[in-house]
């Protein structure tokens, strides 16, 4: 069989442990534990989504194609609201909308990669990050994260050669949770540049950093978006997973490249789902800081509660957005763990072999939990599934 791009890389990890539900049953009075995947569940609420029926029915243009990098209504508002956040100045000509913040990562790596170039990952990695990676001909370089999950702007800068062109940070972290403080963040954006590469920081869970206002300074550096790329995501902010609406902040030069990708593959954002992220923008900042401090009590009973799993010799490495990343202390690796949980313990979540290279043991060690769907008492009866492992 010829190799292939798509043969390069992995399944699609969140698919793979869907398999793992075949033939299993769970009875009712104990239900499936769903925190494999960092999605909301939920719906829109239901002003939303009598707006996305209004333009459906009212707006003859949304069934149509619409402009490449997104609409300029929505460019403008996403513009202004990052202009307000990070008290900074950017404009709707720095803005592309995208199918998705994967498309937006996809874009941004099409605009800067050739065969065989190289971009460096923090590890625990974002799986799709690296399968894009894969999948482009572009080799991931893991930067391992230290004990606290922090990778290091040090020893990333070892890492560079003269292939490197760019470097991806996730933040809040994607498996990990952990939020990268304001000054590492500046150290990695400084080597960047120094080095002439790009920065990509994904932002997708930045609707819940638990620090109000601006988590960085990168947007108030001189030239900023010729060095630093930010991608973002209206679908953990407003329920619109399922309408693929991202965005990429950018140089107007680099803009001008992602047209060409964006064209060649979706032509446009959907014109529905753009019109939700608008009137979200408009008018749910207050419901939006009510889920954001929700989310946040919820890592607070992730935290408070481990103290039942510590006692078995369990370790909280890290939680924060939708995500905790906790240390197993059975001795067999988190791969054969996780299928396991699913038909002994009613919970489905995602092995940190998944967020990690191959040769990376740590990755055996770790569980990456998706807490953001449990309120307290099912993250309490998760806890309970866990302390009750005999493995």
């Amino acid at each position: 069989m010829t190799k292939t791009r798509t043969s390069a890389t992995f399944f699609p990890p969140v698919m793979e442990a869907r398999r793992w539900l075949e033939g299993v049953t769970h009875p009712a009075d104990r239900p499936l534990i769903n925190v494999s995947q960092a999605a909301p569940v939920d719906p829109p609420v239901k002003e939303l989504r009598q707006a996305m029926a209004d333009t459906a029915l009212n707006d003859d243009g949304a069934h149509l194609y619409g402009p490449v990098l997104g609409n300029v209504a929505l460019r403008q508002a996403l513009a202004t609201k990052t202009t307000s956040h990070y008290d900074s100045a950017v404009t709707a000509d720095n803005v592309a909308i995208t199918s998705g913040c994967n498309q937006a990562f996809a874009a941004a790596i099409s605009s800067l990669c050739a065969e065989g170039d190289e971009v460096i990952l923090p590890t625990p990695w974002y799986f799709n990050h690296k399968m894009w990676l894969d999948m482009s001909g572009v080799t991931s370089v893991p930067l391992p994260a230290g004990p606290d999950l922090l990778p290091s702007a040090g020893e990333a800068a070892k890492l560079i050669t003269a292939r490197t062109r760019a470097i991806a940070l996730v933040s809040p972290n994607n498996p990990a949770g952990v939020e990268y403080p304001a000054d590492l963040l500046l150290d990695f954006y400084e080597l960047a540049k120094a080095h002439g590469i790009a920065l990509i920081v994904d932002e997708t869970y930045r609707d819940y950093h638990s620090q109000y206002g601006a988590p960085h300074a990168l947007f108030n550096q001189p030239n900023a978006l010729d060095t630093f790329i930010h991608l973002y995501s209206f679908s953990k902010a407003f329920r619109l997973t399922g309408h693929r609406v991202g965005a990429l902040i950018t140089s107007k030069a680099r803009l001008g490249e992602i047209e060409k990708f964006l064209d060649t593959v979706a032509i446009c954002p959907g014109q529905i789902g753009q019109a939700a992220a608008l009137w979200g923008l408009e008018n749910l900042s207050d419901w939006l800081a009510e889920e954001r401090n929700e989310i946040i009590r919820r890592c607070g009973a992730i935290k408070a509660g481990f103290t039942v799993l510590a006692a078995k010799g369990w370790e909280l490495k890290s939680a924060g957005a939708y995500f905790a990343y906790m240390k197993h202390p059975f001795d067999i690796s988190s791969a054969d763990l996780a299928p396991r949980l699913v038909s002994e313990s009613g919970i489905l979540c995602l092995p940190g072999t998944m967020f990690c290279p191959t040769d990376d043991p740590s990755g055996a060690q770790h569980l990456r939990i998706a807490f953001a769907n449990l309120d307290a008492n099912g993250i309490a009866t998760l806890y309970q599934r866990l302390v009750a492992l005999n493995i």
